[in-house]
């Protein structure tokens, strides 16, 4: 995961009304998705729980979308992010459908989507945070870019843990469907392990498309 000097150009003040556009739609779209999962949600305290994060981080990113405009790259990842913790918060992580079709066919002891939520957890804030560095720190171009930024990624994977273990505590056996570990008592370090494979794969797969990506940012006060 060495780092290359990473180049980012003064943001563009000419954007095309598609990419003004771009991350518009995908709020309203997530909006909608967090919106429509509330009906039938299969546990609402679990939904809640989940979902948190949806709910405080969409009207965050409305408010500062003019003050500090995010890359193409990392609103489509914020979106598929806040979609999986939708679906996961509808149906709970451990009956979560297409969970159940991937266990039945590859013959699995577990729903695998609670694998996959931390993967996400992993790969997706890696480039949240390695946006954040690149732009408002001197580490752009740092050989430290990539250690850092793993590191924040399992930091923020240990805290969720813990606050995991808080409902746990809390809430006992009301908690299961949110806790979701599926009897595996290694089901803590399984989290972690798979946030730290997502923020790897995450900087080793998109650097350079992020990279671009940084680029073509609109101006501030521009969006």
């Amino acid at each position: 995961m060495s780092a290359h000097p990473v180049s980012v150009r003064t943001p563009s003040r000419a954007v095309p009304s598609g990419g003004r556009r771009f991350p518009a739609v995908l709020a309203v779209l997530v909006a909608a998705a967090l919106a429509g999962s509330a009906f039938g949600a299969a546990d609402p305290a679990t939904w809640v729980l989940e979902t948190v994060w949806v709910m405080l981080g969409l009207p965050l990113l409305v408010l500062l979308r003019r003050r500090f405009p995010l890359s193409g790259l990392l609103c489509g990842l914020l979106a598929v992010h806040a979609t999986v913790l939708i679906v996961g918060g509808h149906y709970t992580y451990a009956e979560v459908p297409a969970g159940d079709w991937v266990r039945d066919w590859f013959g699995l002891e577990r729903n695998p989507y609670d694998r996959f939520g931390h993967l996400m957890q992993g790969f997706v804030p890696a480039i949240l945070v390695r946006e954040l560095l690149v732009r408002t720190s001197p580490l752009r171009g740092s050989r430290w870019l990539a250690p850092l930024t793993v590191c924040a990624c399992l930091a923020f994977s240990a805290v969720f843990e813990m606050l995991e273990w808080l409902a746990a505590v809390t809430g006992g056996q009301a908690a299961d469907a949110f806790l979701a570990t599926q009897g595996d008592v290694w089901d803590t370090q399984w989290d972690m392990f798979c946030a730290l494979i997502g923020a790897t794969c995450s900087l080793l797969l998109l650097r350079r498309a992020h990279d671009r990506s940084l680029t073509r940012l609109p101006a501030p006060g521009k969006g």
